[in-house]
Order: structure tokens, then sequence, then C-alpha cells
């Protein structure tokens, strides 16, 4: 695609379940491109992220009407909800607890964001997500978060920490 005459539209789709209505439809109409293929193709992207909200990216070239889809990761607040099945965080996350999180679960959220994260190791990937579920109200291991964190930088997780963040 040459460069001059593409257009790029970011969104958040739920996954698996764009339309051509708003936000992406009315924001594609004026590039002609085939609203329907475009569509077709997130949803086909975004399906494992059912129920979750998913930033996308779509390039479309004006002239030959081709499109590119980047598929973003949804928010760590999202994926730890849907890890422990709850629909929302707490307003009062210092009174209010929502829910815990396993390690293991955890885990597997910084697994999710790894790209996104600065964090080279599993430990401050682990630290990273940890402080999502300080301001939801969810505790971890049955924990609180706050305490969770104490206990990593003192090196109580590390054995089941050493393991690495991303594929080699």
């Amino acid at each position: 695609m040459s460069s001059d005459n593409k257009i790029t539209i970011s969104a958040m789709v739920e996954g698996g379940k764009a339309s051509g209505g708003p936000p992406i439809g009315p924001a594609l109409g004026p590039t002609g491109a085939n609203i329907f293929e475009i569509v077709t193709a997130i949803n086909e992207a975004t399906q494992a992220f059912a129920g979750l909200k998913v930033p996308v990216e779509i390039t479309v070239d004006q002239e030959t009407k081709q499109f590119e889809i980047k598929v973003g990761v949804p928010p760590a607040s999202a994926l730890i909800l849907k890890e422990i099945g709850v629909a929302k965080g707490s307003g009062e996350p210092n009174t209010n607890i929502v829910g815990d999180i396993t390690l293991d679960q955890l885990k597997g959220v910084a697994k999710g964001k790894a790209n996104d994260l600065s964090a080279l190791t599993m430990k401050t990937a682990v630290m990273i997500v940890s402080g999502t579920c300080v301001s939801m109200g969810i505790t971890i291991e049955g924990k609180s978060a706050k305490e969770f964190q104490k206990e990593v930088r003192e090196g109580v997780w590390d054995e089941q920490l050493d393991e690495p963040l991303r594929e080699a």
C-alpha cells in the first residue's frame, strides 16, 4: 500500500462483535472500502476476546480499497475481570473486594499483556498487573494486592515467578 492514500481508523470493539454501525461504519464509509469485509475480518481476529473491549486499528488504501487490521490486547483490567468472572471492579477498592485472582491467573494476564508492558521478567510483569488489582478491589491469593506486592519484593514468590514472560 502506498502511504499517501492511506487512512487509519482506531476504535474499541467488543471481541467478535464488531458491526457496520458506529464507530467503524461511519468512519470507513468515506474510504469506499467494503465495510462488510472489514467487519468480518475484525470479528475473526478478535473472536478470542469475546466479551471484552479490544483496540483495533484499520488502515485503508483509498485507491485500491485494500485494508490491514491490527488488533491490540484488551486492557489489563478487562483481562483480570474475565479471569475472575466478575463484570466490573469495585468503586470502593479499599473497602469493597469484588474477587480474588490466583497467581497462575495473574501470570496468564501478564503473559497476555507482555508486549504492552515495559517488564522483561515475569516478576516485574506480575508487579505491574497486580497494581491494577489494587485499584479494582481484587485480592491476590487471598491477600490485598499491596500485601502481595510487598511479598513479591521480599522474594516470597520468587520460585513461582521464575519463568519466562515471553515465549522464546
